[in-house]
């Protein structure tokens, strides 16, 4: 479900960015999902508070929504929803080599070879765009993707650390309400919107109470439930969702080439994720 959510992301962010500029549409969808928590608010207040969990709190906040809803707002303006989609597929690679480095976690051959398989397929995508109308840059727009996905690989990383001691409503709501107060001081100097789009409005809505709320709700709770590299494989679901629903509902299309680098990136991540041999890199801490 959090996957299905994340990828309607896509979709509703470019719907939105028709009508309204990305730092407002952040910033309302901040605005939606810190007012819906009102009503969780007992829940909200269930954590085990430990000295120093503040620092890492906002490292975390931080990277997922204010450094990721950035990045991603600046890629979807330059790249296709498809093409965005596809890019998330390193998500679950990156959580493995950032686990690796934060958590002694092991890096199997497979994985590693995975990770450069995948990593071809992505960079064969973006060599194989067109600039269009919707789509200026792709190639830059996937590269900011890329970033996004680093921040969100970070975020996941954190949030497993402190899934067994604060509530998935908690972890959920820190993010948002943090957000909402960084985008905040954009908006003094942001244009406001003069004027009123129902569908853009109507998407803002959904990304505040759906999606951020819903998919990292979702996400939240299972990946307290998980270990973190599993929950991070079903991120794989989100190319698939967002190329679908990119093309019921924009009408997008992927070039033949395009097809087959997504087929590549498909590879890749089979390949980091089938049975595990003997790691070959292992952090010696």
């Amino acid at each position: 479900m959090a996957m299905l959510l994340w990828a309607s992301s896509f979709i509703a962010l470019k719907i939105a960015f028709m009508s309204y500029s990305p730092m407002f549409v952040i910033w309302a969808r901040m605005l939606i999902a810190s007012i819906c928590f009102i009503f969780f608010i007992k829940q909200v207040l269930r954590f085990e508070y430990k000295a120093g969990d503040w620092k890492l709190l906002l490292v975390m906040a931080a990277l997922e929504p204010c450094l990721y809803f950035i990045l991603e707002a600046k890629a979807l303006q330059l790249t296709s929803a498809s093409q965005a989609g596809t890019v998330t597929a390193l998500n679950p690679l990156l959580i493995a080599f950032i686990a690796y480095f934060s958590l002694g976690e092991k890096i199997t051959r497979r994985q590693l070879s995975g990770f450069l398989v995948s990593l071809c397929g992505v960079i064969g995508l973006s060599m194989g765009s067109e600039a269009s109308e919707s789509a200026p840059d792709p190639m830059f727009g996937n590269f900011l993707e890329f970033l996004a996905m680093g921040c969100a690989a970070g975020y996941s990383v954190l949030l497993k650390r402190f899934s067994s001691r604060y509530s998935p409503v908690f972890l959920t709501a820190f993010p948002a309400i943090i957000g909402l107060v960084f985008f905040s001081l954009f908006m003094g100097i942001e244009p406001w919107p003069t004027h009123v789009n129902w569908q853009g409005i109507g998407a803002i809505v959904y990304l505040g109470a759906a999606v951020t709320i819903g998919a990292y709700l979702c996400f939240n709770w299972a990946i307290a439930k998980v270990p973190v590299t599993i929950a991070g494989a079903f991120t794989n679901l989100i190319p698939v969702f967002t190329v679908f629903l990119a093309w019921l509902i924009l009408d997008e299309r992927l070039t033949a080439g395009q097809l087959v680098a997504c087929g590549i990136v498909g590879v890749g991540l089979y390949v980091s994720q089938t049975q595990r041999r003997q790691p070959v890199i292992e952090n010696s801490q």
